[in-house]
């Protein structure tokens, strides 16, 4: 199944849920493709979140897969934890890495798949000749640490016309290329429409009063953009 065929994958964002709750939280969003996890150190940005303890509770109840993005330094040293917890996905960012492809290469040999992350402001050439050695590439579309931001336009569909004509000239039907930050139906029919295949979402789903009708919408204003 190549990019272009396959169905466009949704993954609400716990950080904009009732954390009071998460075993009724990952049941509200079953329906969806994987559980987005945002962890946060306090250092790489202003914000401090869930750690491996937290994440290895998710993991234990979660009716879907773990997409973990790590928003902290030295993901060297500390990005294959997540992957021993079994997360589906650990994505952790080029800004913060040493030695991006051996943090990749040690992920994929633990099972999970390997994501690299790139901010807003981070161009998207510093990743291009790296698309082999990966299995998400994660384009940034606010600043990471918080969330409810606004989607950022500006670059973003560059980005992902380049990065998604790179994977397709070179053969690699199976990248996944994922947009983070301000996703509702109408921003995440626009990602799409530029080559996304993976909408993380967090308050569009959780302030929404259904978590599943806004899932649904989602999936739905995504196929019709990969449609058109």
């Amino acid at each position: 199944m190549t990019a272009a065929t396959r169905h466009v994958q949704i993954s609400p964002s716990i950080l904009n849920a009732d954390l009071g709750d998460l075993k009724g939280t990952l049941q509200q969003i079953a329906t969806a493709d994987t559980a987005h996890i945002d962890v946060m150190d306090n250092h790489f940005v202003p914000n401090l979140t869930f750690g491996a303890p937290v994440v290895k509770y998710i993991q234990q109840y979660s009716p879907i897969p773990l997409d973990v993005h790590l928003m902290i330094d030295d993901p060297d040293r500390w990005a294959p934890a997540y992957a021993e917890l079994g997360a589906h996905a650990v994505t952790f960012h080029l800004e913060a890495a040493t030695s991006p492809l051996s943090v990749a290469r040690t992920l994929r040999s633990l099972g999970a798949q390997a994501g690299i992350a790139l901010k807003p402001a981070t161009p998207v050439e510093t990743v291009i000749d790296l698309l082999e050695y990966f299995n998400r590439v994660l384009v940034m579309t606010v600043e990471p640490g918080f969330g409810g931001q606004s989607y950022i336009e500006a670059g973003t569909t560059r980005k992902l016309q380049m990065l998604r004509e790179r994977a397709d000239r070179q053969g690699l039907d199976d990248l996944v290329l994922q947009v983070d930050g301000g996703v509702n139906a109408h921003t995440g029919a626009i990602a799409v429409s530029a080559g996304a295949d993976s909408l993380v979402a967090g308050s569009s789903v959780f302030a929404a009063a259904d978590a599943r009708v806004a899932i649904a919408e989602l999936r739905a204003a995504a196929e019709l953009a990969r449609q058109g």
